[in-house]
């Protein structure tokens, strides 16, 4: 049956399953809440009645007791107040007479006997009681009347507690027969809970099994193809739905992209190789056009250069062109110093001179947007500081702050000697740098000082490192705020041995 079962199972189609698993499961569910409903109405509703019927035929015998008491004091007295006590009394006798139960199903044989005894003798009690009430002579009649309702009264009294000892050994012994059956209600609830949850876990298990299980291995499967990896195994299902299909068709799938991906993959190695010797081919040429492009520059001497320069500049002298010549010879001048001075370490005039031409070359060509001034303090002829020291700062001044600023701006120069130290200055009030570029430029300053980076601008990279081999206490810091300008504080003296020698 078991085998019979799980073979219509697998022949479902995925709507059919979903649609079989939520009809079972309501199902279950509605059985439940009627099992509920039925266990409150055989616990509490029948016993509710019981309790009912009791009250009922209690009320009666409180009320016919209350009504006989004051209808004694209404006849001895005649007072108007006992009269209306008695009023009230007589409604509520007959609201109690009214609730009786009168229906031989649900009270039984005795009960509706007795019930049928009070509802007869009430009316004919109620019309003797009326009578009396009426009031008039005391005749025999009157007097005769009136010992009739006392004595109705005591009967009404009499079947009253009957019927509420009737009425309650009823009740006891119904509620007794019902109360094995209630003793086993938890147990039966608790039993169909289990069988509820044993139901619903075996369909979860053939939902899971059949769909979701399926469609997780078809995930991970996937997530393994989109990394390249077409050789995961096949996925299995015994389902004939409509997910089965699917997975027939993506094992196929699979299998043929894995193919085509192994075809393209040995044509790219093909493709490889050929380009390889293609390359190669390639980089021979680039070698022998580098060395060809080599040879062309060696053969350019650099006195050709300066002799060049210096041939124009005496052209521009005969022509009468003084600017042009000055600009040639600072040219030539710089060319000379730097291709042509293989010192560590050059005067201060001489470093000073080549600050002077590179601004005079700068003045020309910003046209009088960027001015310079150099203070300087000390014997510039006496004091030798490192090679190519003003420049790459004076460079920096420019490219970085004064060339981007619309209305340019001035660069200061200012040395200082104190302490045996030479202090030097180069300051400029152009674009300035925020203090997070500020930083971070520091950084790299000293990261390459240890050689662990190598990004910063290689003019200040140099001068940094350069300051701090050369000279025992060296130091070199930047000072900048944006909008106000860069200021770049160089100190040197107590040169160490080893360069000191070597210089």
């Amino acid at each position: 049956m078991k085998q019979h079962l799980k073979r219509i199972w697998k022949t479902l189609k995925i709507k059919q399953k979903i649609k079989s698993f939520t009809t079972i499961v309501f199902l279950l569910i509605l059985l439940s809440i009627f099992l509920a409903v039925w266990t409150v109405k055989y616990s509490l509703f029948d016993f509710y009645v019981i309790l009912t019927n009791n009250w009922v035929a209690s009320d009666f015998v409180q009320c016919m007791e209350e009504e006989s008491q004051l209808f004694k004091t209404s006849i001895r007295t005649g007072k108007e107040e006992a009269r209306t006590e008695l009023g009230y009394a007589i409604s509520r006798t007959k609201k109690a007479v009214e609730q009786l139960p009168y229906d031989y199903e649900k009270t039984g044989e005795v009960c509706f006997a007795k019930t049928w005894s009070i509802l007869n003798m009430y009316q004919v009690y109620c019309e003797k009681r009326d009578l009396v009430l009426g009031g008039g002579e005391k005749t025999a009649e009157y007097i005769a009347n009136l010992y009739e309702v006392y004595d109705m009264q005591g009967y009404l009294q009499v079947y009253a507690k009957e019927l509420m000892r009737d009425t309650l050994e009823d009740g006891v012994s119904r509620y007794a027969g019902k109360l094995k059956m209630i003793m086993l209600m938890p147990v039966l609830l608790i039993l169909f809970e289990l069988l509820f949850f044993f139901c619903t876990r075996k369909l979860s298990e053939l939902l899971n099994s059949s769909i979701v299980s399926p469609v997780m291995e078809l995930a991970e499967a996937s997530r393994k193809i989109a990394e390249n990896d077409f050789y995961v195994d096949d996925i299995r299902t015994q389902s004939e739905d409509e997910l089965g299909e699917l997975v027939v068709a993506f094992n196929k799938m699979k299998y043929a992209t894995g193919e085509y991906i192994m075809a393209l993959e040995e044509r790219r190695r093909a493709m490889d190789l050929y380009h390889a010797e293609e390359l190669e081919k390639i980089a021979v040429e680039a070698r022998l056009d580098a060395m060809e492009l080599d040879l062309l520059k060696s053969q350019i001497n650099p006195h050709f250069l300066f002799n060049t320069l210096n041939v124009i500049g005496g052209m521009a002298d005969l022509e009468g062109a003084q600017t042009t010549e000055k600009m040639i010879q600072s040219l030539s001048f710089l060319f000379r110093y730097n291709l042509k001075t293989p010192e560590k370490k050059v005067s201060l005039a001489r470093e000073l001179k080549v600050v002077r031409d590179y601004m005079f070359l700068q003045e020309m060509r910003f046209g009088g947007r960027i001015t310079y001034s150099i203070d300087c303090q000390t014997d510039a002829e006496l004091v030798h500081i490192p090679t190519f020291t003003f420049q790459p700062l004076v460079e920096n001044a420019i490219i970085h702050g004064l060339a981007s600023k619309e209305e340019g701006g001035n660069i200061l120069i200012r040395i200082r000697e104190r302490y045996g130290k030479i202090c030097i200055v180069v300051a400029d009030n152009g674009v300035g740098m925020d203090m997070e570029t500020l930083r971070r430029l520091r950084q790299e300053l000293r990261e390459e000082e240890t050689g662990k980076m190598q990004h910063t601008s290689i003019g200040l990279s140099n001068i940094y490192k350069r300051i701090h081999m050369m000279y025992q206490s060296g130091t070199m810091h930047i000072h900048s705020k944006r909008g106000i300008g860069t200021i770049v504080r160089i100190c040197m003296g107590d040169e160490r041995n080893s360069v000191e020698g070597g210089a």
